[in-house]
């Protein structure tokens, strides 16, 4: 019967591991993008040129605002 019992120990803290790591991860990759975003406004910016638009700062605000606002819903 012990060794049922370590066995059954042994699984219920493996699957607790698991689930307690990937929240970890979760929130630390959230934390991470939400401080380091992928794109830039220097990349904006040089979109927006390719694109034959004039870069202002009032567009490229608007921009960022816009992408901020989509990553934290």
């Amino acid at each position: 019967m012990n060794l049922g019992l370590a066995i059954l120990l042994i699984v219920i803290a493996l699957i607790g591991g698991l689930v307690l790591g990937f929240f970890l991860a979760r929130s630390y990759m959230k934390k991470y993008l939400q401080d380091n975003p992928p794109i830039s406004e220097d990349m904006i910016r040089s979109m927006m040129a390719q694109m034959g638009q004039k870069p202002s700062s009032k567009k490229l605000n608007q921009v960022m605002a816009n992408m901020r606002s989509k990553n934290n819903k």
